[in-house]
């Protein structure tokens, strides 16, 4: 399903459903990667979302590895020119850089990322998480320089504030200088706090592109997590256990599963359209270890909610 939006005023032509590359290298090995890469594509994605830092967390990684992943499957595809690709620099802990958005760092993370995915420029180049050490008038200034010389073509924030956000794009305009067009929040059903309000306000304002992450709650809107029943075992069972096994988030899921039911849908269906559906925002990323579960984020994908189930599933989650 090929549908389109545009992201922001970017004039990038997006998938609804973004592709998160964080697995990729970590619960998703090579062969699998492709697996998912080629059925994202199949089924009519074109947005693939990765970073630097991807996946340092796991024993033995150095970070890079989603991107390398990706290099590697666009080169073998042969399909550059159909997608739009993402990445990320200056977040803390990226052992191929220091953390921060310093002029070396950012120049050091941009050559790393092009080189790994292969490619001679990037869709979309985020600050990965806002650096107050560094003055924004340098961190626009060099981010700016790459768009100048073609090596990035859109520039976005993520894991910003709002009051930041704002400001960095005003150090932009009073300096003549690319400026932030897109946003990467963290958002969904249950977590709210960091677009809703200031930061919602900004990027309508300025007409952002916004593409928010954990977008099914690390896999707890899924509906995978039963009550009385055992954990799934995944990495991630545990800090999901602290944070949504309560009645909050049953009584979510109650909500999630009733309208499911009348859609032929799945929970993290739902919870995907319910976040597309939300005039501010381009599209939603969610990443799969599959093809099976590409084809079930991708099912979000014109699944039309009504205003009062929208609104029925907005209430539930806070």
């Amino acid at each position: 399903m090929s549908i389109r939006r545009e992201f922001g005023s970017t004039g990038l032509e997006v998938s609804p459903l973004c592709l998160g590359g964080n697995v990729f290298g970590w619960t998703c090995d090579e062969q699998a990667s492709f697996a998912v890469l080629d059925a994202y594509v199949e089924a009519g994605g074109n947005f693939i979302d990765t970073a630097t830092v991807y996946s340092t967390w796991v024993p033995g990684n150095v970070g890079g590895e989603s991107e390398a992943v990706i290099g590697r499957w666009l080169k073998a595809r042969g399909n550059r020119a159909d997608l739009i690709i993402a990445t990320k620099v200056g977040y803390p802990g990226d052992p191929h850089m220091r953390a921060g958005l310093d002029r070396a760092n950012i120049r050091e993370g941009i050559e790393g990322s092009l080189s790994r995915l292969g490619i001679e420029q990037v869709d979309l180049y985020y600050a990965h998480k806002d650096d107050p050490a560094t003055p924004l008038d340098e961190t626009m200034g060099v981010l700016s320089e790459l768009v100048d010389e073609g090596l990035v073509r859109t520039l976005a924030a993520s894991n910003y504030s709002a009051g930041r956000l704002a400001e960095a794009i005003d150090v932009s305009e009073t300096h003549a200088l690319a400026r932030f067009e897109g946003y990467q929040p963290h958002f969904n059903l249950l977590e709210r706090a960091e677009l809703e309000g200031d930061a919602e306000e900004v990027c309508v304002r300025e007409g952002l592109g916004v593409a928010p992450y954990f977008t099914l709650a690390r896999g707890f809107l899924t509906g995978k997590y039963r009550q009385g029943q055992d954990l799934p075992a995944t990495p991630r069972a545990g800090g999901i256990a602290n944070e949504y096994l309560n009645d909050r988030g049953w009584a979510l899921l109650a909500v999630l599963d009733e309208v499911a039911a009348a859609h032929g849908a799945t929970p993290a269906q739902v919870s995907l359209a319910w976040l597309m559906q939300r005039p501010s925002i381009s599209c939603a990323i969610a990443s799969a270890t599959s093809p099976a579960q590409v084809a079930e984020i991708m099912g979000a994908v014109g699944l039309e909610l009504t205003d009062a189930e929208w609104a029925k599933l907005d209430a539930a989650g806070r």
